[in-house]
């Protein structure tokens, strides 16, 4: 019984990562009209908060996989001008409306629904932001999914990825694999370990620029095309 639980809730969990997007919505409306999720209403002591005041330098944020809004309303309000948050649950985003409108954050809070592997921006942004979403990225997908998004960045603007690399004292070797993905094909400029608290590394990268347009002050990203 205990193989076929844990097999079950093994299918569950990678449909909900990498299933069609109606399958993905559906599981995780699911997961989000429960309690299930309600450890995340307050994340105040997770690190990534300073490290993001750092780079949005009040300008604009785009957060993928946004969940219930824990970014945009625990974020202080002094740190950034304007937020957009995606997520693939329109749970989730009820909820992340319902926590902004308490917190008269609704002029610069805004939340649509997207799938993180198919959403395409309608501007740039200062930062954007993948807060324990890019787990749900299948690992041969990291580079042209953050060659995508890497598009959408203002000339000076960053990508902030948080993960936790080591989980109970045991490697993850997959999202280790990740940081390495990031650090061999972007331009690291800022980078983490988040000690106290909710533990994990937070990581801020660039895309990476040939010489060439660099001498000749072109912002012409070296990547795959999606």
């Amino acid at each position: 019984m205990y193989v076929v639980e844990r097999s079950l809730r093994f299918i569950r969990g990678a449909l909900m990562a990498y299933g069609p997007t109606f399958l993905k919505k559906s599981f995780w409306d699911q997961e989000y009209s429960t309690t299930k999720w309600s450890f995340n209403d307050n994340t105040l002591d997770d690190g990534v908060y300073p490290f993001l005041e750092k780079w949005a330098r009040k300008g604009s944020i785009l957060d993928l996989g946004c969940g219930s809004g824990n970014t945009s309303n625990e974020l202080a309000d002094s740190a950034y001008r304007s937020y957009l948050g995606v997520d693939i649950s329109e749970q989730a985003l009820a909820k992340a409306r319902k926590w902004t409108e308490e917190n008269g954050r609704t002029s610069k809070n805004k939340f649509v629904r997207g799938d993180l592997l198919a959403y395409v921006p309608a501007q740039q942004f200062d930062v954007i932001l993948l807060r324990e979403s890019m787990y749900h990225v299948p690992l041969g997908k990291v580079k042209k999914v953050l060659d995508h998004y890497a598009r959408y960045l203002m000339a000076d603007g960053v990508i902030i990825v948080r993960m936790c690399a080591v989980q109970n004292g045991s490697p993850r070797p997959r999202i280790a694999e990740m940081f390495r993905i990031i650090e061999v094909d972007f331009d690291v400029v800022d980078k983490r370990e988040c000690l106290l608290g909710r533990q994990g590394t937070v990581m801020a990268f660039r895309p990476r620029f040939t010489g060439l347009d660099k001498r000749l002050g072109k912002n012409k990203y070296v990547g795959s095309g999606v």
